[in-house]
């Protein structure tokens, strides 16, 4: 069985085409991929990557009718799991009808998760979360979003919102996540850590002081100039990691006194730099949590890599 995946994020949005020897089986012949920036103008988005996987198929012999569409998107997606509903992070993507879009333009079946979702049964499944029961995946990308394996299954909620820990608020006030100020996914993103440098960067210069994150006076730093920076030493990009590895321990905390899971894994920006906010995000989790709950949870950078958005656009095709 062939599987056109398609995954779908604020920043950048990639078509791959694999092969699985059967739905259930654990090895990914991986045949091509190809990325593209994400723009506004869904259709033009929608309809290039529809071109480029129809050239996939040509190249590769695949045959359609043994070949079925994965789609991993962050949400919030309608509960039946076949719309794009306004994603904070994908602006013009209003109302998206991208399951029958793709379904239709390609001639074959198509299923969409949440990438949260996706990405959770991917590292379940693929990664770090091998052999558990209990599992909390969070994206910690361009936004942050938990997918949830409970008691052994995809838990997704009452109308598929299940998992949204971004839009918790940690703060009255505070940097801006999921349109919602000192939320955690304000201080636990990539668009978040970015508002945080440039508050602090606005803090040193008051001081008379360049932030070492400051690449340019005309553009503002990035998640990975802080990044970049701390693993050269820096103390300012170390201290603003910390600050987010605070908020993020007191997030986890949430999770850890209401799920009980044996593991919590952490893609993207966490998995690169974790090394800078864990001491802080377990002084957080040690000081919120219980203990008994605490104890029992491991948490792990996500082993999957820049390659999880493609394992969970498989998995949003396979899943049951």
């Amino acid at each position: 069985m062939y599987v056109l995946g398609f995954d779908i994020g604020g920043t950048k949005c990639a078509v791959l085409l694999c092969r699985l020897e059967n739905e259930k089986s654990k090895n990914i012949v991986w045949k091509n991929r190809i990325e593209i920036q994400t723009l506004p103008d869904w259709k033009e988005v929608l309809d290039t990557l529809c071109g480029l996987a129809g050239e996939m198929l040509d190249t590769y012999g695949a045959d359609r009718s043994d070949c079925r569409i994965g789609i991993s998107c962050g949400g919030p997606l309608s509960p039946d799991r076949t719309v794009i509903c306004s994603p904070p992070n994908l602006p013009g993507w209003d109302e998206v009808p991208v399951v029958s879009y793709l379904s239709e333009k390609l001639h074959m079946p198509a299923r969409m998760l949440n990438d949260a979702d996706s990405c959770a049964l991917a590292e379940w499944k693929y990664g770090a979360g091998k052999g558990c029961r209990h599992m909390v995946f969070l994206t910690f990308g361009t936004g942050l979003g938990a997918g949830l394996i409970l008691n052994g299954r995809l838990y997704t909620g009452a109308c598929g919102l299940a998992g949204e820990i971004g839009h918790i608020r940690m703060e009255r006030e505070g940097p801006v996540g999921y349109g919602k100020a000192g939320s955690l996914e304000g201080f636990c993103s990539g668009g978040g850590i970015r508002q945080m440098a440039v508050k602090k960067a606005e803090k040193l210069a008051s001081e008379g002081r360049t932030a070492s994150f400051q690449r340019s006076q005309q553009k503002p730093a990035t998640a990975k100039d802080v990044a970049e920076a701390a693993k050269a030493g820096y103390e300012d990009a170390r201290e603003l990691l910390m600050e987010s590895g605070r908020y993020l321990g007191r997030g986890l905390a949430l999770l850890i006194d209401i799920l009980n899971p044996e593991m919590i894994v952490i893609g993207s920006i966490y998995a690169r730099s974790h090394e800078f906010m864990e001491n802080t995000m377990w002084e957080e989790i040690r000081r919120e949590a219980l203990e008994h709950s605490r104890t029992v949870c491991k948490i792990e950078p996500a082993r999957l890599g820049d390659r999880i958005g493609d394992y969970g656009a498989v998995m949003a095709a396979v899943y049951e």
